[in-house]
């Protein structure tokens, strides 16, 4: 009888599997659709480098393998390996497409007891096995029935003596035991009015899988110091944790917010150069579906297990027109309205000496944009002229935007242009049912050339309110939000007053 041998700690078998009644033949080709559930730009680095379970990739997939299949008419057992680990059984469908009306599965069993070390000498508990242990420069052979795997190996000899052996020896097995598979299998009982060649369907959703977004733009300065120009790449990046590979799969992306029913207890769920640039009709298409988008990719790619590939989402879209906006919010924290006039005179007087950069542009086609953008992180750099080389000025993340809606990245505060805001005078009328109150706030520039600053004002005291003296123009924004925009000169400053009025 031949053995088989093992290490306990490592397992070194090839095993030769049945595929019962039915084999499947030439592939007939894969198709995998990935929806994320990652928010943008919250992806972990761990996550490339598999240092998180696959179960824990925010995403999930819906993987289609397309197989011919030989069937006998009546029933037939089928068994299909080519499935990820992380599958959901209750999601599988299968379909013949020669023959959908005659052909049903009658029963389906999900098999993931896999072959491993630890399980083959587990099925040999009360048997005679054989260990080579090294011992110095030669090898001993002890034989004797397993008692244990716990520990180390613990063997009864034949003269009644136990031996406990360490897990790194050598185990050779009689024979292979039965009950155990190399990779998560769905087996079928399938019923077949029609015998001979189908070409069947099976369908599954896995766990595992995810894509997100990555935007890379470079900034250039425009005609003024506000008006500027960015070019535009998006690269879609894909994790594979599933538990299978995908080799010349058709891929598909969902972008969108789709629900999923949750079972108790659980939470809903740097891009690579290019060797060559691609066409359009290889990269991505994207179209509505639903109420959500498409983005099909124009050539099959290959996906393999524990693996991270980047694909360029659209061409760069050049010198598109953006705008740079400073925006100075002294208030600290931001407060909204309470269920009564808040008269506390300390209330919000805390300072913020940050003023923030923003870069806005419009995603529209007359703009040289106009794709409906994924959410995803977008990382801006600039070009240093000194050395030719890019680099990088800021990073921020946006939701899914829509064709012609206005894109708004925050990329850090500026380093010359300060503000200072306080609270000068402060009264309460009970009587009246008046509040009043006046504020300060002091901008400094301290470049070489002049700067605009919106001042953003929160009049977040009562509902109820008016300003009844300012130095400078406002702009309502909404109920509580009033914009102050200052021009400020170079090495200089410029100082904003107004008073508001509340009243209850």
């Amino acid at each position: 009888m031949n053995s088989i041998r093992t290490g306990a700690s490592a397992l070194a078998l090839v095993l030769g599997l049945a595929h019962g009644n039915a084999a499947f033949g030439a592939t007939g080709g894969n198709a995998l659709t990935i929806y994320s559930t990652a928010r943008p730009g919250a992806v972990p680095p761990a996550l490339h480098h598999g240092g998180m379970r696959g179960a824990s990739v925010p995403g999930y997939a819906v993987a289609r393998h397309q197989r011919d299949l030989a069937l006998e008419r009546g029933r037939n057992t089928v068994r299909f390996s080519d499935v990820a680990a992380l599958i959901d059984p209750t999601t599988v469908h299968f379909e013949s497409l020669t023959d959908p009306k005659g052909t049903s599965v009658v029963e389906q069993n999900f098999q993931y007891d896999l072959v491993s070390t630890q399980k083959l000498l587990e099925k040999y508990l009360d048997r005679a096995i054989s260990v080579d242990q090294v011992r110095g420069t030669g090898v001993e052979t002890f034989t004797g029935t397993l008692l244990s795997t716990a520990g180390g190996l613990t063997l009864r000899r034949e003269d009644g003596t136990v031996q406990i052996l360490p897990h790194n020896a050598g185990v050779r097995l009689p024979e292979l035991p039965g009950g155990l598979i190399t990779r998560p299998t769905l087996v079928w009982d399938v019923a077949a009015n029609r015998g001979g060649a189908h070409n069947v369907r099976v369908s599954y959703q896995t766990r595992g899988i995810t894509w997100w977004a990555d935007y890379n733009l470079t900034y250039s300065e425009g005609r003024d110091a506000h008006s500027c120009r960015l070019d535009i790449g998006a690269w879609v990046s894909i994790i594979n944790q599933s538990g299978a590979g995908y080799e010349n799969a058709r891929l598909k992306l969902v972008a969108g917010d789709v629900h999923r029913a949750t079972a108790p207890g659980q939470t809903a769920d740097v891009p690579a150069a290019r060797a060559a640039a691609e066409s359009r009709t290889e990269a991505f298409a994207q179209k509505a579906f639903f109420e959500y988008h498409l983005y099909t990719l124009g050539r099959p790619t290959t996906l393999p297990d524990n693996s991270t590939k980047q694909i360029e989402l659209f061409p760069v879209a050049r010198a598109v027109p953006c705008e740079k906006t400073l925006l100075y919010y002294g208030a600290v924290p931001a407060y909204g309205y309470g269920p009564s006039p808040n008269v506390d005179r300390n209330y919000g007087t805390q300072t913020n000496k940050k003023v923030d950069v923003y870069l806005h542009f419009r995603n529209a086609k007359p703009h040289n944009m106009g794709v409906p953008l994924p959410s995803g992180r977008i990382r801006v750099s600039k070009l240093d002229p000194a050395d030719n080389t890019l680099e990088f000025i800021g990073e921020d993340v946006i939701d899914h935007t829509p064709q012609d809606e206005a894109v708004r990245v925050k990329l850090g505060s500026a380093f010359d242009v300060v503000g200072e805001r306080r609270q000068v005078n402060f009264t309460v009328d009970s009587h009246r049912r008046t509040m009043t109150e006046e504020i300060e706030v002091k901008l400094r520039n301290h470049k070489r050339e002049a700067v605009t600053v919106i001042v953003k004002e929160n009049l977040y005291r009562w509902v109820n309110w008016q300003i009844a003296a300012k130095t400078h123009e406002f702009q309502k924004q909404d109920a509580r939000t009033v914009h102050f925009p200052l021009r400020v000169a170079a090495s200089g400053e410029t100082v904003l007053r107004y008073t508001v009025h509340y009243s209850w």
